[in-house]
């Protein structure tokens, strides 16, 4: 067993009953924990998926970033970084664009609609069709929301978190951008988490920045960049050091995760960062 072996397998003290984990660098899986092949429910792991497919979409002239969508005078840009307006669900709009970030379940899937509006096409197909096929991630499905839906194993995680690492699916240009700030110094509460001042946030990317105290590793540079979702399941990416994390379980997030996840993340960033 080697330091990363014995580093992941603190996930077995986490209380689920199912949890599967692995650390990712440009080159491939570096170490692995739990069963390859069980499938979890990734929650809001899945706007990451969605981010991406949006961007493809824009990137292949279907939709621009600027197309108003949403409330009254916001765009898909607003939406993928939660500055639309909307509320975290239903279509009330608690307020004007670019004034606050306010994480919204429904802001993604109402950019996800607006997408497969343009395209003619299912978003379910979209997705499928731009970035699990080619991404090998055979074994995964979108079987609800947009915001949401995705079920597949760790694996397949894995294998998004390479993208991440090296993209492929869209240029470097439209990536960086999708990782850096979107609409700057929007105060916004990240749900399970905190308030901030600011709540960074990238197309579809949480950005870690300085934010404390936080699910990403303590350790991590401010570029890490992510998504945790409601049922125990994050996946982190710290592009200085080139490594990411994906672990997936079937305990639903609550104070456990926030106190369990930053020393786990610690831990493993230290040993894959300098073996």
């Amino acid at each position: 067993m080697t330091d990363l072996d014995d580093a992941l397998a603190v996930t077995d003290t986490w209380g689920a009953e199912h949890v599967a984990a692995a650390v990712v660098r440009p080159d491939g899986i570096a170490a692995s924990r739990g069963d390859p092949d069980h499938r979890f429910r990734w929650a809001s792991v899945t706007k990451m998926v969605t981010a991406l497919t949006v961007l493809i979409a824009a990137e292949r002239g279907l939709v621009t970033l600027d197309d108003q969508a949403g409330p009254p005078g916001s765009t898909v840009r607003h939406l993928l970084a939660h500055a639309s307006g909307l509320g975290f669900e239903g279509s009330m709009t608690l307020a004007a664009p670019g004034r606050r970030r306010m994480y919204s379940n429904v802001g993604f899937d109402t950019v996800a609609a607006h997408v497969a509006t343009r395209a003619g096409e299912s978003f379910e197909a979209l997705v499928r069709a731009w970035v699990l096929e080619p991404l090998g991630m055979d074994r995964t499905t979108l079987d609800e929301r947009p915001s949401q839906g995705l079920h597949g194993p760790v694996g397949d995680a894995a294998a998004l978190v390479l993208e991440l690492l090296r993209p492929s699916l869209v240029t470097r240009a439209t990536f960086a951008s999708a990782t850096s700030v979107a609409f700057p110094g929007l105060v916004g509460l990240l749900p399970g988490v905190g308030r901030f001042d600011p709540l960074d946030w990238g197309l579809g990317f949480e950005l870690h920045d300085r934010k404390e105290p936080h699910w990403m590793p303590r350790s991590s540079s401010p570029a890490t960049f992510g998504h945790f979702g409601g049922s125990g399941t994050f996946v982190w990416v710290d592009p200085d050091v080139s490594v990411g994390v994906v672990a997936f379980t079937d305990r639903e997030y609550d104070a456990w995760a926030l106190e369990a996840w930053p020393s786990f993340g610690d831990r493993v960033l230290a040993l894959a960062a300098t073996s």
